[in-house]
């Protein structure tokens, strides 16, 4: 604060410190956004942050596996968060069936749980069944808690079982008198579950046998999809994506994110709005692939990825990159072999890349090795030659090696066929760009409303100047020294007298980027003998 001399002496003053301390924004926050589990979801199409498939599990009941509804967001959480991946929010969309011959589709009921009545009991399972996909619950040990009425079997052992979960509980009874083991406390109901596959509500009055009409000593249920959708109906529906993408949305509200998924959807109304979004948001979309896309166009009804992107069907942006082809997993539930979109793993590899290396490291090459698959789809391997064609227009491949696994080996973004985007050609480039642009949007905003002159000027150069040095020694950019890597101008010449009489401060931050050594050319000559002397 001012001194005030009164005596003849030396005073001490302490003056602020003109600079602001600028620290790095987040680089591989995702969002994804898609169908979750449509009995245990918590919230609908609100962003809900998590840290772990853990949390993933608690908030939105984690993996199903239906015949009609795929189950894309749970699997990519999954891979996102095995392959690198820390901090992520979701984004829950509850599946309806909708009527796709229709135009534009109609809506046509919700996804109901099956239900089944045996005896005196309504099980109604937790998880989307079908045909081949069951919740089957077995009783057994079926014993008489009455002796003098030994044909009334109340009491028995419940076996619940859905692909490789299993639950078990004995000694449960009908009998609401018997508290800790009566059926609704051991095993749960619709307002307070217990198990994780089935609710049970007790029917009144009870039947003679509770437990079905044939008194046996195992009576055995599989609840499966009462109405199955016909041939012309999809649980899939593009407008149950638009409202996440509008202005005021949940997501819209999240103060950053970086990387933006739609697991398993390449509809070209989707990914039009989510590059939108990820424009507005200095954000990075990962696209998935036409899950029928293939390398050679071998197959009935099966297109070229390169004629997929050629085409209508993939917008294009500098804020996004398409990976491809899917990659060969298995089933959480059932054990079987699955094919799973690519976005969910690459999204790790991006977080895992910017931890170990930075985000102007681009994320690809031989140390980007995925977990958790067996490698890509048949349709979908890449030749030399082949991916010389894809890549070019902007197609980045996984591809599987010997002695190394499965690797992101592309590193372009969805414009980088077009030569009028040369500078952002690069997913590392692009993103680094917005890395930047997040960390000065929030980290500036202390000099709205401070006096636009030279102090001001100095005080912001001096901020930011401070925050690209100390990236520079971390070695994010081009150029032997600072002044060839970046650049940094805010005075009189970026804001004149009218700027000022505006209201506005014109800063200019200018970055030489690291490019990856996409081509790497080895040329060998032969030396030629020395003459004998």
């Amino acid at each position: 604060m001012p001194v005030t001399p009164t005596y003849p002496g030396i005073y001490i003053e302490e003056l602020p410190n003109s600079a602001h301390t600028i620290t790095a924004a987040a680089t591989s926050v995702a969002v994804f956004i898609g169908y979750t589990h449509p009995f245990k979801t918590k919230k609908w199409g609100v962003a809900v942050r998590i840290f772990s498939f853990s949390d993933y599990e608690r908030e939105f009941g984690g993996f199903f596996s239906s015949d009609f509804l795929t189950d894309n967001v749970a699997l990519a959480v999954n891979q996102f968060f095995l392959n690198g991946g820390s901090d992520a929010y979701v984004v829950g969309l509850l599946a309806s069936y909708h009527d796709v011959s229709a135009n534009p589709p109609t809506l046509q009921g919700a996804f109901l749980p099956a239900a089944v009545t045996l005896g005196s009991i309504i099980f109604t399972a937790l998880e989307p069944t079908d045909a081949n996909h069951t919740v089957t619950v077995t009783i057994n040990n079926l014993k008489a808690s009455d002796p003098i009425n030994p044909a009334n079997l109340d009491i028995a052992d419940f076996t619940i079982i859905y692909g490789s979960k299993v639950e078990t509980f004995r000694k449960v009874t009908i009998n609401p008198n018997a508290r800790q083991n009566y059926i609704k406390n051991r095993i749960g109901t619709i307002d307070s579950p217990v198990s994780s596959l089935v609710t049970v509500a007790p029917l009144t009055p009870l039947n003679a046998n509770p437990y079905g009409t044939t008194m046996t000593k195992v009576n055995q249920v599989a609840l499966v999809l009462a109405a199955p959708l016909t041939a012309t109906w999809s649980t899939y529906s593009a407008a149950d994506f638009a409202p996440v993408f509008q202005q005021d949305s949940s997501l819209d509200k999240v103060p950053i994110f970086n990387l933006l998924l739609t697991p398993g959807v390449s509809a070209n109304s989707v990914s039009s709005e989510a590059l939108a979004f990820c424009e507005r948001k200095q954000a990075f979309f990962i696209m998935d692939p036409p899950r029928e896309a293939t390398a050679d166009g071998m197959g009935t009804g099966l297109l070229k990825i390169e004629d997929v992107m050629l085409g209508a069907t993939i917008p294009k942006s500098a804020n996004g990159a398409l990976y491809f082809p899917y990659l060969l997993s298995s089933d959480p539930i059932t054990g079987l072999p699955i094919e799973i979109a690519p976005s969910g793993t690459v999204a790790g590899i991006y977080a895992r890349t910017d931890t170990n290396r930075g985000v102007w490291k681009a994320p690809a090459g031989l140390e980007t090795t995925v977990l958790n698959t067996t490698g890509v789809v048949d349709r979908g391997r890449m030749t030399d030659m082949r991916q010389g064609t894809v890549n070019l227009i902007g197609v980045n491949c996984l591809r599987t090696f010997p002695g190394v696994g499965t690797v992101v080996f592309g590193a372009r973004t969805l414009v980088a066929g077009n030569t009028a985007y040369e500078q952002w050609k690069y997913v590392s480039v692009r993103r680094m760009a917005l890395f930047l642009e997040q960390t000065l949007l929030r980290n500036l905003t202390w000099v709205v409303f401070e006096p636009n002159d030279s102090p001001l000027w100095v005080s912001i150069r001096t901020s930011i100047e401070g925050f690209m040095m100390s990236l520079y020694n971390q070695g994010a950019f081009q150029g032997s020294t600072p002044s060839v890597a970046f650049q940094v101008k805010c005075d009189s010449t970026t804001t004149t007298q009218t700027d000022i009489d505006l209201g506005i401060v014109n800063i200019v931050v200018a970055f030489a980027p690291l490019k990856p050594a996409e081509f790497v050319i080895i040329k060998i000559a032969q030396l030629a003998g020395q003459a004998q002397a």
